[in-house]
């Protein structure tokens, strides 16, 4: 089974792909999608040790694909990035298993350290 680093889950086409690239930079392997339900497709198939999720999405909440994904991959660690999360969507991310919950704009340092892999 193929495997990657991340999964990165923004319907910010440009701001995602800048994310994977910017990681990319730092020896991590990446994936993008840009809506929630093909997200849970691609972790139904392959393995990310770590997903980057949105909370707005087009077609789903991200608090939806959040537990989808923890159902399917329960070991895969989930950062939630959001722009609009409350503080009862942390709670609630944090209660379903997500390992952080970020704030944009995104320090790319911080989620570098987050994820325990400062390569800079």
């Amino acid at each position: 089974m193929k495997r990657y680093d991340i999964l990165i889950v923004d319907d910010e086409q440009r701001y995602a792909n800048m994310l994977a690239n910017r990681l990319t930079l730092r020896g991590l392997t990446c994936q993008v999608r840009y809506d929630g339900r093909t997200a849970i497709d691609i972790v139904e198939k392959v393995f990310f040790a770590w997903v980057i999720l949105d909370l707005r999405l087009p077609d789903c909440y991200g608090v939806e694909v959040l537990s989808r994904i923890k159902a399917i991959r329960p070991d895969t660690r989930v950062i939630i990035l959001t722009g609009h999360g409350t503080e009862q969507d942390r709670r609630q991310c944090l209660a379903l298993g997500a390992h952080a919950f970020v704030n944009k704009p995104l320090d790319i340092k911080r989620m570098i350290a987050i994820m325990g892999q400062d390569k800079a």
